[in-house]
């Protein structure tokens, strides 16, 4: 008998091959003291240069077999190594506190998961942390003398399951005989989603329990589609999923028509379908995947793994890459979002009991303006090589946004008159998260040029709930008719203005919300790469017009569950 598992969808496509279990090797380590600090100092410089020169390996053939998108992801982890503050941190423990190599790189690995790992809505971050993870078990295998699994020694056609899987596992990976990927553990983070897709490997991740009750010669049905694992599927299922492999096959033909196209719906109505990124790799992957632009760069990314905050010229160079990069497309860029639950080592911030509510984002901009001057005058200065758009983050009062505003009009006159390039054309708004502007939006819609929609947040806020307390998960809830009225009365005092309104939170790609969000007129749809042809695909194939009583229905609907079924009844094109 057949048994279904569920888990989050993290690269396309369906298989149907045997299980091969990846087991992971023990690394476990308990707290030790040594009294020869330098012994152990000198066997971390040892393990340090071996982790290295595999990785370089790795590095190389990665390069060679799928891609400089691929060994970019490898060479994340190269960088780290060469970090000089990693392994400065590691000595420190050794020195300080006697603790032997291996527990030293435990404590340190722990103190960069605690910082990354508690934010929750930047899935830069989450891979920062996958790929730290990535490094100190290679460091670790080598300090215990305990060999990595190789996933290389694979030799016929199987689907890996195991509890995670590294970007190094998956750069040892054989095209020939790796069908597909199974995970106990993990979300869709950018490094494992980059080489799934990049191998065109379906990939299922956080399927729970999954190398406890998948045994290995198990037949699969891997669903990449829609995060669906059959185990021991019937003749049956196995019929009906090798259609449904034929007709994703056909579909991605057709997106992959669309790549090169302006998205425009079928009563002719133009949207815009952009990416949201955190690494230069993740605007790589953006332009293969068909975006229109960037409709959010998480500049975090810069201020990670540093004792002392990037300069300007640091940021300025990064910046410059980003907007160059994209050929005039808009890329907005949001300024620094941390605080509370989002620390950062070079920062330093009080404990908070309720960090949502708290000391975050642009009120630290505002009251640290020595953070906020020199990014907006990197920013600025890049903005002459394409097309910029930037926004802040958390606004709550008009005040909050002309104190923003008026300081980086401050910094663009000081700029000019030094003698610095500035563009003309840079588009100046905010991110738009918390129920009471979305409330004041007519108001807010005079100062800003565009509003973008943080979902996540905003549905956050509006039903009260935290949606990583799995206990109150459920009422997270994207298509709740509160949050749709809401949405529409954003997008309408926008427009009332002349103002653009985009999204950049997860309902964006939600294919039951695409609709809804058309036909309330939504400009601007920003997400993962990976959904963006998909979006595209279905956006083509709708008419705004006709979806206008879908909306009306929506709206006046008393529950999600029925607003779902009614998007169902009402756009058979989605097939879900």
């Amino acid at each position: 008998m057949s048994l279904l598992l569920n888990g989050l969808a993290a690269s396309s496509g369906i298989t149907i091959a045997p299980a091969h279990l990846l087991v992971e090797s023990d690394l476990s380590i308990t707290k030790q003291h040594t009294a020869d600090k330098n012994h152990e100092v000198a066997r971390l410089h040892d393990s340090f240069t071996l982790s290295k020169t595999e990785l370089q390996q790795l590095y190389q053939h990665a390069h060679e077999k799928l891609g400089q998108r691929a060994a970019a992801i490898i060479d994340t982890q190269i960088a780290i190594l060469d970090d000089p503050t990693l392994q400065t941190k590691i000595i420190d423990r050794i020195n300080n506190h006697h603790d032997t190599a291996e527990w030293a790189v435990k404590k340190v690995e722990d103190y960069y998961l605690n910082v990354f790992e508690r934010m929750n809505d930047n899935d830069y971050l989450h891979s920062r942390a996958t790929a730290l993870r990535d490094v100190t078990k290679r460091i670790l295998s080598h300090l215990l003398n305990v060999p990595l699994p190789d996933p290389a020694l694979l030799n016929q056609r199987a689907v890996f399951v195991a509890k995670n899987i590294t970007p190094t596992d998956t750069a040892q990976f054989d095209r020939r005989y790796v069908a597909g990927i199974v995970t106990a553990n993990g979300g869709r983070t950018s490094h494992f989603t980059i080489m799934s897709k990049t191998l065109s490997l379906p990939a299922v991740v956080g399927v729970r329990d999954a190398t406890k009750i998948i045994h290995d010669g198990d037949m699969l049905i891997v669903d990449g589609i829609h995060g669906k694992v059959i185990v021991n599927p019937s003749n049956e299922e196995i019929e009906h999923y090798q259609l449904l492999a034929g007709e994703f096959a056909q579909e991605q033909q057709k997106w992959g028509a669309l790549k090169d196209k302006q998205t425009v719906s079928a009563d002719g109505r133009r949207f815009e379908v952009a990416a949201n990124v955190g690494t230069f790799a993740d605007i790589i992957d953006a332009q293969e995947e068909g975006a229109e632009g960037i409709g959010l760069l998480r500049t975090e990314f810069l201020y990670m793994n540093r004792d002392e905050l990037p300069s300007e010229e640091q940021q300025f160079l990064a910046y410059k890459r980003f907007v160059s990069a994209m050929n005039q497309q808009r890329v907005v860029a949001r300024t620094l979002d941390i605080g509370g639950d989002k620390q950062l080592g070079m920062v330093k911030l009080a404990h908070e009991d309720n960090p949502y509510l708290g000391f975050r984002a642009i009120r630290i901009g505002l009251a640290r303006p020595e953070i906020l001057r020199p990014q907006l005058r990197a920013l600025l200065r890049s903005s002459v090589y394409g097309r910029l758009a930037i926004m802040f983050p958390m606004i709550a009062t008009i005040e909050e946004f002309q104190q923003a505003r008026a300081i980086l009009d401050e910094e663009k006159e000081r700029l000019v008159r030094a003698g610095y390039q500035v563009a003309k054309n840079i588009e100046v708004g905010m991110m738009l998260e918390i129920p009471a502007v979305a409330v004041m939006a007519e108001h807010f819609a005079k100062y800003v040029d565009f509003f973008s929609i943080g979902s996540n947040d905003l549905v956050q806020y509006l039903l009260a709930v935290d949606r990583g307390n799995q206990q109150v998960a459920y009422l997270y809830q994207e298509l709740h008719p509160a949050v749709l009225r809401m949405v529409k009365q954003v997008i309408e005092a926008a427009h009332a203005e002349g103002k653009w309104v985009g999204m950049c939170g997860e309902m964006a790609s939600n294919p039951l919300a695409v609709p809804l969000l058309m036909a309330m007129g939504l400009d601007e749809f920003s997400m993962s790469s990976s959904q963006i042809l998909r979006v595209r695909s279905l956006i083509h194939q709708l008419s705004t017009r006709k979806l206008q009583p879908l909306v009306h229905r929506a709206i006046n609907a008393e529950t999600t569950a029925e607003v779902q079924k009614l998007v169902r009844e009402y756009v058979p094109e989605l097939k879900i």
